[in-house]
């Protein structure tokens, strides 16, 4: 099944739309580029003058992944009001993407698992990372935690967990698990303070 629309999208858009299916059902080194070029109904030269090499085009696929995700936490944390509210919608908007059908657990976990160090995948999974943590420490420090560092890595820890275990078990509620868990974790900090 090659990847088009009813309005002809862009060679670039149809190759990212390929590789954003084939790279997450499959794996990102998996999937050949040649199955990527022909899914995108495209020709070889448009993967090459358009993204350079097959590492960059998984550049590009983790990068609109992460932004689709910063996207869509974001907007969980933007409905609400109270601080301890803001940082528990961060699992919230998890819990929904693991609901989706599709759905194979975080794709930067599952991309650096193929990774080289230093490599491309490894530098896109530093920088989804990086903004998670970040952001969990500012919501932490927000809502009173005395070490919100702690705290926010701590809840990344769930974070990851509740992706991992909704992947394997097959179980989206595992963020209900860790949204409680997290929860829990805020209670404390907050309790010491």
């Amino acid at each position: 099944m090659t990847v088009r629309s009813e309005t002809r999208s862009s060679a670039r858009e149809r190759l990212l739309a390929a590789a954003d299916e084939l790279f997450y059902e499959e794996g990102v080194r998996t999937v050949g580029i040649d199955r990527v070029i022909e899914h995108a109904g495209v020709a070889k030269a448009s993967l090459y003058n358009t993204f350079g090499s097959k590492e960059a085009l998984i550049r590009a696929y983790l990068d609109q992944r992460g932004r689709r995700i910063t996207d869509r936490v974001t907007s969980h944390v933007a409905r609400h009001d109270t601080p301890r509210e803001r940082l528990l919608a961060v699992f919230d908007a998890q819990r929904e993407l693991a609901a989706e059908q599709g759905f194979r657990g975080c794709a930067f976990a599952r991309a650096n698992a193929e990774a080289h160090a230093g490599d491309q995948v490894e530098q896109a999974s530093d920088q989804y990372r990086g903004w998670l943590r970040a952001l969990l420490v500012e919501l932490a420090e927000q809502a009173g935690a005395p070490d919100p560092v702690t705290l926010g890595r701590q809840l990344q820890l769930l974070y990851d967990g509740g992706s991992l275990s909704a992947r394997m078990d097959r179980d989206p509620s595992a963020y209900e698990f860790s949204r409680a868990a997290a929860e829990t974790l805020l209670a404390a900090a907050l309790a010491d303070n």
